[in-house]
C-alpha cells in the first residue's frame, strides 16, 4: 500500500510568512476564537494547511468589509456544518461591479492636457481624495487608474466649458452626498419588500443567501433605471423654468433661500464668543435659533391641539 505524503505542517512564523499575517495578529485570532489552536509537539506549536486556509479566508472577508465578530458568526456557521457557499456568493454579489463600465489608466501628460495643460498637483490631490483617480504602485506621478473613465470625460468638458477645477470638484462632493443618498434610500426601500425574509436567520441559511443573490442580480440594474428616469423628468421641468426666467424681461427676483446678513447686539456677540469660542459663534447662533424656531413650531402645535380638545 503506497504510503501517504505528510501533511505540511508550519511553525507561526512560517504561517504568518505564507498566508501574509503577522505572528501578533495570529495570536490574536486564536484568542478571539477566529482560529483553531495548533497542535502541541513537545515544546513547539504546529500549524497545518487548514489554519492557512482559514487565514486567507479570514483576509478574503476583511477584505469584503465584514467585521472580525460577524466573520466569527460566519466561520462558526461553517464549522457546524450549515456552510458558507451562498453567504460568500452573496458578499460577492453585491461587492461585485455595479455598471458596466471598466477602469482605464491615463497618463500624467494625457491628464495634464486634457484640463488645460499646466499641472496642477492641488487639482490632482482633489481628484485622488474623490476617488476620480487612484494613484498606481511604481507608477507614481507617471500614471493613473481611473476608475470610471465616463466620470472624467465630464469633468473634462465642463472644464473645457469653461468650469473651474475647484468649482467640478465642489459640485462633485455635494452631488455624492445626494446620490449615496438616494442609494440608502432604495436599499432600505428594498430590504424591507424584498430582502427582510431572506436575513432572517444570522448568519443568513446557504439557501437563503444563494436566493438573496439571484435577486441581486435581478435588482441591480432597477436604481440606475430609476434614477435615470427621474433626472430626466426632473431636468426636462427644471431647464424650462430655467430658460424662462433667463428669458424674461424682468430681473429673476432673489431666491428665498439665499443667506441674510442679521445685526446682532456686540454683548450678544460677545456673550457667545465667551461660550464657544470666535469660531464657533456663526454655528452657535444659527443652531439656538433653529432650535428656538423648532420650539416654537412645537408650542403652536401643542396650543392649537389644546383648543381643539377644549371645543370638542
Amino acid at each position: 500500500m503506497a504510503e501517504q505524503s505528510a501533511q505540511p505542517e508550519y511553525r507561526i512564523e512560517d504561517l504568518a510568512h505564507h498566508s501574509g499575517a503577522t505572528v501578533r495578529t495570529i495570536r490574536a485570532y486564536q484568542d478571539r476564537g477566529l482560529l483553531p489552536r495548533p497542535e502541541r509537539r513537545g515544546r513547539s506549536n504546529v500549524y497545518g494547511d487548514a489554519h492557512l486556509a482559514r487565514l486567507r479566508q479570514i483576509a478574503d472577508l476583511l477584505d469584503r468589509g465584514y467585521t472580525l465578530a460577524s466573520i466569527k458568526e460566519l466561520l462558526e456557521a461553517w464549522d457546524t456544518g450549515r456552510g458558507l457557499g451562498g453567504v460568500l456568493g452573496l458578499v460577492a454579489e453585491v461587492h461585485g461591479p455595479w455598471t458596466d463600465e471598466e477602469a482605464d489608466r491615463i497618463s500624467r501628460a494625457e491628464l495634464d492636457a486634457r484640463f488645460g495643460g499646466t499641472p496642477d498637483e492641488e487639482a490632482i490631490r482633489e481628484a485622488v481624495e474623490l476617488g476620480v483617480l487612484e494613484r498606481l504602485p511604481g507608477r507614481e506621478g507617471e500614471e493613473y487608474l481611473v476608475p470610471s473613465p465616463q466620470e472624467l470625460a465630464v469633468a473634462a468638458e465642463l472644464y473645457a466649458a469653461g468650469v473651474p477645477l475647484s468649482a467640478i470638484t465642489g459640485h462633485l462632493r455635494e452631488l455624492r452626498d445626494q446620490v449615496e443618498h438616494i442609494a440608502s434610500r432604495f436599499l432600505e426601500f428594498t430590504t424591507e419588500h424584498v430582502f427582510a425574509r431572506y436575513l432572517e436567520h444570522r448568519p443568513p441559511t446557504d439557501a437563503d443567501a444563494a436566493e438573496a443573490a439571484t435577486m441581486v442580480r435581478r435588482l441591480r440594474p432597477l436604481a440606475q433605471q430609476t434614477v435615470d428616469a427621474e433626472l430626466a423628468r426632473a431636468m426636462r421641468l427644471l431647464a424650462t423654468r430655467h430658460l424662462q426666467i433667463h428669458l424674461s424681461p424682468d430681473p429673476p427676483r432673489a431666491r428665498d433661500d439665499q443667506p441674510r446678513a442679521v445685526s446682532l447686539p456686540a454683548g450678544t456677540i460677545r456673550a457667545v464668543q465667551n461660550l464657544v469660542g470666535a469660531e464657533g459663534v456663526e454655528a452657535f447662533i444659527a443652531a439656538a435659533t433653529e432650535r428656538e424656531v423648532h420650539k416654537r413650531t412645537l408650542d403652536t402645535l401643542a396650543a392649537s391641539r389644546h383648543k381643539q380638545e377644549g371645543i370638542g
